[in-house]
């Protein structure tokens, strides 16, 4: 053994390298055409990880995990910076509201729609972003851009939600806060026939379907700091919703919400329409799990 050693030393004096690259295995050209594709997708998606940009290039996602590695490529994942709770919400008690999401799941569009918002600083204060999200197709359906968090922005957000799907959802879904506690929040869902559910307070993970899109929201956002004005904010985060929902492949579907919508559509226009949600005793939807 210390022979061969001595000799691959030897070797590699000879040649002029050192003895690690007796070692080396040349990437093969396959893999090279493949990590620049894969780099193309990760700049046009940032927050792809291996099995997002296997769907986007329809190859074999080990492959294509094996390349990112041996390249150190990996997504771009920010962290949601969390709202801090507004004092009017400390002290209050845990709503009496059921939690639709802890004993059913929606099997189409526009049963379950969940609404939160966040914020992000731009021109020397704070601006908000309520989104309102169908559970069943994970497609962003209402959105509103405001200069206070209030009653009123997740009001509007929810109007035009109605207003893109031409329909309202059975329920809305939402954490405890003060907004979606709100009286006149309750009367607009009873206007629209829709029941109000609610995760229990300090549960953010019960409302996990708005966690999840917000988690990469503000990093494919891009730099607000390039913003000017209010307006210019407005227009990024339509065309960042126009992305979410239309471009980028959603990992639960493995491909983009309105595609996932527009397909779902098409096969109960085909067959008759499934039982919409699992049917529990209806004592179990009068009290959070």
């Amino acid at each position: 053994m210390p022979a061969a050693r001595d000799t691959k030393a030897a070797l590699a004096r000879k040649l002029g390298v050192s003895r690690s690259s007796l070692y080396y295995v040349p990437t093969p050209r396959s893999d090279k055409e493949l990590l620049e594709k894969i780099k193309k997708t990760m700049e046009e998606n940032p927050a792809y990880g291996h099995r997002r940009v296997a769907s986007a290039l329809c190859r074999d996602r080990k492959v294509v995990r094996r390349v990112m590695l041996a390249h150190g490529l990996r997504p771009k994942v920010r962290r949601r910076f969390r709202r801090p709770a507004r004092p009017d919400d400390l002290g209050r008690e845990d709503a009496e509201m059921p939690n639709i999401l802890a004993v059913s799941r929606p099997i189409r569009a526009n049963v379950v729609w969940a609404g939160d918002f966040t914020y992000m600083w731009l021109l020397g204060r704070f601006w908000y972003v309520a989104t309102v999200i169908d559970i069943f197709t994970r497609e962003v359906v209402g959105w509103q851009v405001g200069a206070h968090h209030t009653a009123a922005l997740v009001e509007a957000a929810f109007r035009d939600a109605v207003a893109r799907r031409g329909t309202e959802p059975d329920w809305f879904h939402s954490d405890q806060g003060s907004e979606y506690a709100a009286a006149s929040f309750a009367e607009l869902l009873a206007l629209h026939g829709t029941a109000q559910s609610m995760s229990r307070k300090g549960c953010p993970w019960q409302n996990g379907f708005q966690e999840s899109f917000y988690a990469n929201f503000k990093l494919e956002l891009g730099d607000l700091s390039l913003l000017a004005h209010e307006g210019e904010l407005v227009e990024a985060v339509n065309v960042q919703m126009a992305y979410y929902n239309r471009g980028r492949i959603h990992s639960a579907h493995g491909m983009p919400p309105v595609d996932f919508r527009e397909r779902q559509e098409q096969k109960i226009a085909a067959f008759a329409a499934p039982t919409i949600l699992t049917i529990y005793p209806p004592a179990v939807l009068v009290k959070s799990v």
